[in-house]
């Protein structure tokens, strides 16, 4: 079992191709309005996990989100993603509406689930920072589920993490050890690498996020997740086309990460979008939706749901 501290300063931290009118997509990104979701909950083994799915396109996305804000994280691109994509998105154990874990359990058992109960046949798979981390090895132990991979600030199971990186938390942890969750909120959301400093609109989103879902810090998220094979050493095995998106203002260990990565998966590569740190959909959603979607559709594949749909076994 990972120690208390270090599991929540982890999970707390891991916690462009033109399109044919790249100014028409941003027109339509300040318009755009989701359809109705489709909501429920799955069970999983042990537990239950809530997702939302909305849209029609032929090609699927799943949006995986980080160990610091639940799938609501995404709220500011997700109309977009619906517009494009049939999009689907879900709380992993302990954030948002899924109950946290009271036994032993594998995220990668979770997400196969949630891609049978969906019948989702192959999908891309957008993660953010341990979201990132849990689509590589899901990619890895089920690459035909797997269609394109976009890595938001990613992290790498397998890759060590320095004692600074580890020791940003304490803070807000302490906090949090003292019953004062409003205070380890407030600490969190004025971290200088989550939301880069000029960034005051996000940094706001950020806190009203937690503040609405303050399980997202209080649940022990990382006590129970079965460590999976590390995949540091095993990326060559990834053959699907595959983003790494940075915020120039991340915290050095995510880049470092992010470099390990595209150096790793054949053919990856890389965006650093500057102004913007690790949560960069919070802070320049526009310019992130742009960017994924670009590339999703430049590297769709020709298969669609309705002929992938019996897939799901």
């Amino acid at each position: 079992m990972i120690p208390q501290n270090v599991s929540l300063c982890i999970r707390f931290l891991c916690g462009v191709i033109a399109i044919s009118s790249a100014a028409g997509l941003e027109a339509a990104q300040q318009t755009a309005v989701a359809a109705p979701a489709s909501t429920g909950f799955i069970d999983v083994d042990g537990g239950k996990l809530y997702y939302e799915e909305s849209g029609t396109g032929g090609q699927t996305v799943v949006l995986i989100h980080d160990g610091v804000v639940d799938s609501t994280v995404w709220n500011d691109v997700w109309p977009e993603f619906c517009q494009h994509f049939h999009t689907v998105r879900y709380d992993r154990r302990g954030f948002g509406k899924s109950p946290a874990a009271t036994s032993w359990y594998s995220e990668i058992d979770d997400l196969t689930a949630l891609f049978h109960h969906l019948r989702l046949g192959r999908a891309a798979l957008v993660g953010s920072s341990h979201g990132g981390q849990l689509a590589i090895d899901f990619a890895l132990a089920r690459p035909d589920f797997v269609q394109e991979l976009v890595l938001v600030g990613p992290l790498l199971s397998g890759m060590p993490y320095t004692q600074y990186f580890l020791d940003r938390g304490k803070e807000a942890y302490g906090l949090l050890q003292k019953g004062d969750v409003k205070g380890a909120i407030n600490e969190w959301s004025k971290d200088k690498f989550l939301i880069a400093s000029q960034n005051d609109g996000a940094r706001r989103k950020l806190l009203e996020l937690l503040t609405a879902n303050p399980q997202d810090m209080t649940h022990e998220a990382n006590d129970m997740i079965m460590a999976p094979k590390p995949a540091i050493g095993r990326l060559n095995e990834i053959k699907v086309p595959t983003l790494i998106v940075t915020g120039a203002a991340d915290i050095p260990e995510v880049q470092a990460h992010a470099g390990a990565i595209e150096a790793g998966i054949p053919g990856a590569r890389r965006v650093v979008v500057d102004g913007v740190g690790h949560l960069l959909y919070l802070e320049k959603p526009a310019e992130f939706a742009r960017i994924t979607i670009n590339f999703l559709e430049m590297n769709q594949a020709v298969e669609t749901r309705p002929e992938i749909q019996n897939r799901g076994d």
